[in-house]
């Protein structure tokens, strides 16, 4: 019965996520020259994800063997379900964006509240589509058999596509933004979104497929592998014998979570004399956040379950709005890290980096310890379930947080219309400033995800325990007094750092690529500069395109071979202690790279406000050179981290009665 209700509410959410999409679509797309503009962003962006879709059906194809012939029909099945699943909720998102964008543009014209409600309404389509498609997931495949551990598969279909789009969309999108601000911005000197620029389109095209699709697909992945782990651990005799439905506990709260999210939408308006563009986002993020703690009050009470569930759903909101707030902290352009890295630009690009790099590690310290009290008092008040239900709780509110996120690059490409089609001034500062709160907003979803994923792993690293206790049914201890223990967790703190450098090494060369032929452009295409002759945008979206493709090849199968070459070569003890490792580490390295970035991106943005000489001032070409940086630290592999972790969870987890019964077990 649980099921069917959760399969209704994830229904009506993709019901919302239709009638938002057919409302931004009536709205007038523009002139003539925006509409071309937008077209060919739209157009980029559809190749790319055709293109990627195609890559990832080859590896989704193989490994569903490969499941079918280990495991059988469920989990092989499960697996290619939540695939498929995850692609589709990426490419509604990107699709719905690459709509909006030219209409907040027209819409900007109006008013900036006007364009505020076009560009979050766009968002929210994604949100919804996420949140809906993911619910959806998890309920037709339990209500079909009634066991979560057959969907284990689909958690590692979600976990696996997810990896290919943070990865792909990250490099493809800063790869573009690093080349375009190298030549446009520094060696030619004009302005950010200049249709002067060969890789403006590109750059366009990056913002949707890097945050939209990307994002859509990771918290799609985050919510269904949270409820997954937490049904598994509902299944330990203590948990399911201490609280009533605790199996369908995680659905309900997602069900209930949903309404007050949909409805949270609502609230997310700018009065006609504020100009409050965060107060007006939050103000919908805090009555979801209401609503959906009312709404498990209701389940709790329903379930005949003790109240200190409830107090443990609690936890999880409350970790996620202090880690908003704490990141709006080191990343807007309101408080003082990102005033102090402006202030550093002064003295140049070192002094710029220093003080970045100095502020991204800074900003580990304050969520890491909100996630260690809330782990805390979550273990003290439910035990290891009770970790699982705070994870569920924050993942409850990820349909308005992806609107949130999804704005961004809405608002961005918004503004990237304006200067392109050369529309009024008034616009673009309209744009600018729904654009400079999008910056803020997607640094809070990163790390809100980050968060998530690190709660939501630690319930999966749990749940991994009892999958290789049912196999060798005794109870089985990680001590650091075993050697293998200890090389598994050296080796999954390492992991991070190398996936990270497979990432900024991808960014770094597709840039470089991308930097010659603007350069050959500029230099051939006589007129560029003068505006009578028209870039080759064609040519840097073929580039990235490729480039991206190629190099989310070899990630992907860090994260996958990892875990099963320490699981078969040194056994379940070492692979338990590299879940942790990776965990550990991957946490606090993706809160540093996704701050950091955030922070240069915006003390970029808070010079070009007029601070410090404003564009064009030494101070402003040495945040330039921060920003450039910074771009693949929170859009590439800091974001990136989080589909790692959950990979090497989730593969765990499938493959743990072959690690037990296989492993050579060295040590």
């Amino acid at each position: 019965m649980i099921g069917i209700i959760s399969i209704i509410v994830s229904l009506i959410a993709l019901a919302y996520a239709g009638y938002l999409s057919m409302k931004i679509l009536k709205i007038d797309p523009g002139t003539e020259k925006m509409q071309e503009i937008a077209n060919a962003i739209k157009e980029g962006a559809m190749a790319y994800m055709a293109r990627q879709y195609k890559t990832i059906a080859i590896f989704a194809v193989i490994i569903t063997a490969i499941l079918y012939f280990l495991f059988g029909i469920p989990i092989a099945a499960g697996f290619l379900f939540g695939a498929i699943l995850s692609g589709i909720s990426g490419f509604i998102g990107m699709s719905i964006s690459v709509r909006a964008n030219v209409r907040t543009a027209q819409t900007a014209k109006k008013g900036i509240g006007e364009a505020l409600q076009v560009a979050f309404q766009g968002g929210a389509v994604t949100g919804m589509a996420v949140v809906g498609l993911a619910l959806l997931a998890v309920s037709i495949f339990y209500t079909i058999f009634k066991d979560p551990a057959m969907l284990v598969g689909l958690g590692f279909g979600a976990s696996l596509i997810s990896l290919f789009a943070r990865v792909g969309g990250g490099i493809y999108t800063k790869a573009a933004d690093v080349g375009a601000d190298l030549v446009g911005k520094i060696e030619k000197g004009i302005p950010e979104d200049d249709p002067r620029n060969p890789a403006v389109i590109a750059d366009n095209v990056g913002d949707n497929v890097g945050d939209c699709a990307g994002m859509g697909a990771d918290l799609y992945e985050t919510y269904v592998v949270t409820l997954l782990a937490a049904m598994l651990l509902a299944m330990i005799p203590s948990v399911s014998s201490t609280y009533n439905m605790a199996i369908e506990l995680p659905l309900m709260f997602g069900s209930v979570a949903i309404i007050g999210s949909i409805i949270g939408t609502w609230f997310v308006r700018l009065g006609k004399k504020s100009k409050n563009i965060m107060g007006a986002l939050y103000k919908g993020l805090v009555a979801a956040g209401l609503l959906s703690a009312a709404g498990f009050y209701g389940v709790i009470w329903y379930t005949n379950n003790p109240l200190n569930l409830f107090y443990v759903a609690l936890i999880g909101l409350v970790i996620t709005i202090l880690i908003n707030v704490v990141t709006e902290y080191y990343t807007s352009t309101k408080y003082r890290p990102v005033k102090a890295v402006a202030e550093a630009s002064l003295t140049g690009a070192g002094t710029n980096i220093i003080r970045g790099l100095a502020i991204g590690m800074e900003s580990t310290v304050v969520p890491v310890l909100i996630i260690c009290v809330g782990i805390v008092g979550a273990y003290a008040l439910a035990g290891v379930y009770g970790i699982a239900i705070a994870a569920v709780s924050m993942l409850s509110l990820t349909g308005i947080i992806i609107a949130l996120d999804s704005y961004g690059p809405i608002t961005d490409n918004a503004g990237g219309i304006a200067e392109m089609a050369g529309l009024d001034k008034k616009v673009r500062k309209n744009t600018d400033a729904l654009d400079s709160v999008g910056n803020t907003t997607k640094a809070v979803t990163k790390g809100y995800a980050i968060g998530s994923a690190a709660l939501g792993s630690l319930a999966l690293f749990v749940a991994f325990t009892q999958e290789i206790k049912l196999v060798i049914d005794t109870p089985i201890s990680f001590l650091l007094t075993n050697p293998a223990v200890v090389v598994g967790l050296i080796i999954g703190a390492m992991l991070p750092f190398a996936f990270s450098a497979v990432l900024m090494t991808a960014v770094g060369s597709s840039a470089h690529a991308i930097v010659l032929e603007v350069r050959r452009q500029f230099k051939e295409i006589k007129g560029i500069m003068s505006g009578k002759a028209k870039p080759d945008y064609a040519r840097c979206v073929d580039i990235v395109t490729k480039a991206a493709l190629k190099n989310m090849i070899l990630p992907a199968v860090i994260a996958v071979a990892a875990p099963l070459a320490v699981g078969l070569l040194l056994g379940i003890k070492a692979l338990g202690g590299l879940l942790i490792g990776v965990i550990l580490s991957g946490l606090v390295m993706a809160l540093f790279m996704s701050n950091s970035g955030a922070t240069w991106d915006n003390a970029k943005k808070y010079i070009e406000d007029g601070k410090h000489g404003g564009k064009g001032s030494d101070a402003h070409k040495a945040a330039i050179v921060g920003d450039t940086v910074g771009d693949p630290f929170k859009d590439t592999a800091g974001p990136a981290l989080n589909a790692l972790i959950k990979v090497i969870n989730t593969l765990a987890i499938v493959f743990a009665p072959l690690f037990v019964m296989y492993g050579l077990n060295l040590f």
